[in-house]
């Protein structure tokens, strides 16, 4: 997991937040990944895990998106995705979530002009994140956290 990934999970988990895993991976590569991660019951701290072909077509296509949003019963407009990927980021955007982008080595150059914030990483306090391209709204907060959430949710 990138820095920042397990803390802000912890800390949604903690208040209460409901979160959701929407990727095109398999389940059991999900699965896996969450169990060595994180810890074996980590798996059930996520109310949806839509994953591999529970849908007709992969990100790009919002699909998958609108998939958990239909299982968890929410509005696109009261959740945020976390993307790496352009094709992550179109996914999202078509279901109309607003989304966060942690680039990574492969996907740094590629289009996020609609992303709501793009980050290198979530942060920790040792590790604060850097913010990438236009959007500056993180405000000297070195972590991506709940109340920053909030922020970009809120618009």
């Amino acid at each position: 997991m990138r820095p920042g990934a397990a803390r802000l999970l912890n800390e949604a988990r903690t208040a209460g937040m409901r979160i959701a895993i929407a990727t095109t991976t398999t389940p059991e590569n999900v699965t896996a990944l969450i169990e060595h991660a994180l810890t074996p019951e980590a798996v059930g701290w996520f109310e949806v895990i839509a994953a591999g072909d529970m849908v007709p077509a992969k990100k790009p296509a919002p699909d998958i998106y609108r998939y958990a949003l239909d299982k968890l019963g929410l509005a696109a407009e009261t959740c945020l995705a976390f993307e790496d990927s352009e094709n992550g980021l179109r996914a999202a955007r078509d279901a109309g979530l607003r989304t966060v982008i942690t680039v990574n080595d492969y996907t740094r150059d590629q289009d996020f002009a609609d992303a709501a914030l793009m980050l290198d990483q979530l942060g920790e306090p040792h590790q604060p994140f850097r913010e990438l391209g236009i959007n500056t709204l993180a405000n000297g907060v070195c972590c991506f956290d709940l109340a920053l959430a909030r922020r970009l949710r809120n618009g």
